[in-house]
């Protein structure tokens, strides 16, 4: 018997890297590693896929202020208009705001590797995140 293996070339971006390319681009605090309760160490695969990100864009265009509070993740365009100065003032200090920012006021990323394409920043290809810490 003969195993046969196939093989795909994917473009493999650190987690740091991604979130340094997020932040540069948007102008925005970022940590994909913090959302959805922190990820653990892994991978995480995406193709720029319209159908992705409008079916997993958060419907949420507010959530309370509170650092770690259950509430999670606000729709794409929410997260686009929002500056991290217009949340500064519901916290004592730009660490908790960051937090704020990393853990609870993010949108799904599929909404943000499609728009980093329509933008012409990302290649229609395979691309896996390196979640490492």
């Amino acid at each position: 018997m003969t195993l046969r293996t196939r093989t795909r070339t994917v473009e493999v971006i650190t987690v740091s890297d991604w979130d340094d390319f997020v932040m540069e681009t948007y102008r925005k605090h970022y940590s994909f590693q913090q959302q959805d309760g922190c990820k653990s160490r892994g991978t995480f695969l995406f193709t720029p896929n319209p159908y992705d990100a409008e079916e997993f864009d958060y419907e949420a265009t507010t959530i309370p202020f509170k650092v770690n509070g259950k509430e999670m993740g606000v729709s794409f365009e929410t997260w686009l208009n929002t500056s991290p100065d217009d949340t500064l003032k519901q916290f004592e200090s730009d660490f908790d705001n960051n937090l704020f920012w990393e853990r609870n006021f993010y949108p799904d990323v599929t909404t943000i590797v499609w728009d980093l394409y329509k933008r012409g920043l990302l290649d229609e290809c395979e691309y896996m995140i390196d979640i490492d810490w």
